[in-house]
């Protein structure tokens, strides 16, 4: 099965489109001031993006180790099966990397917003926002937890589908083996019985070679001598 056939290098293109948006969004994250509305935004989008990225690859080693317990079925090696888990754990490495990053900054941007503000400024302004702060980031939270469980479902509809095919391919490859099977039996079997054949017509030969003695042997020829000149006479003198 070549690359451009087999569904996990379909998927694999899949998740490693979604690593490259997300490092473009990393790159672009990296840039904007500490503690800015964009950030705070980005900042989101990316570990929500990280976590989508982490779910699909868990999903796609769970097809690997199912491929695993019978390569033979699914046309592939165990030299295709370690690239396959080299290229997830790289591709965990690289989204973990992010999500390390882009955590630990916000944890600190926070810290730092918090340390920049007065004493008093906090003890007398932190009260009456604390609700709206509150509201504000369990309605955030509440968005962000949807839209990544309709990601979740969409991604786990495409695995699914992904996974069906591998399954329909493997039924494919295993008709066709049992298939072929069949017609080498078949084509043994007759070559069996033309053998068979041959060897009594080898048989019948030996045997009428034997009867014949050597006075009848010299009458066939005369024969056919005879029969020769005749049809010689026929063809050129009439």
């Amino acid at each position: 099965m070549s690359s451009a056939q087999d569904p996990f290098y379909i998927v694999k293109d899949e998740i490693q489109d979604s690593i490259d948006k997300l490092q473009a969004t990393f790159h672009q994250w990296e840039h904007i001031p500490v503690a800015s509305g964009e950030q705070s935004r980005l900042t989101k989008e990316l570990l929500s993006n990280c976590e989508s990225i982490e779910w699909q690859v868990d999903e796609l080693e769970k097809a690997i180790s199912v491929a695993a317990r019978d390569p033979s079925l699914y046309g592939i090696n165990e030299l295709e099966l370690e690239k396959r888990r080299k290229w997830t754990s790289t591709a965990r490495v690289q989204v973990a990397n992010i999500k390390r990053t882009v955590s630990t900054s916000n944890f600190g941007g926070m810290r730092q917003e918090l340390m920049r503000m007065p004493k008093g400024h906090q003890q007398d302004r932190s009260a009456p926002y604390v609700a709206i702060d509150n509201d504000d980031f369990i309605s955030s939270e509440s968005d962000r937890q949807m839209l990544l469980i309709k990601q979740q479902d969409e991604e786990l509809d495409e695995l699914s589908a992904s996974v069906e095919r591998i399954g329909s391919v493997g039924l494919t490859i295993h008709d066709e083996l049992i298939a072929q099977d069949k017609i080498i039996e078949e084509l043994g079997s007759e070559m069996d019985s033309t053998t068979n054949r041959l060897d009594f017509v080898q048989k019948k030969v030996a045997v009428v070679m034997k009867k014949a003695s050597a006075k009848g042997q010299f009458m066939m020829i005369l024969f056919l001598l005879a029969l020769f000149i005749i049809l010689f006479v026929l063809v050129f003198f009439t």
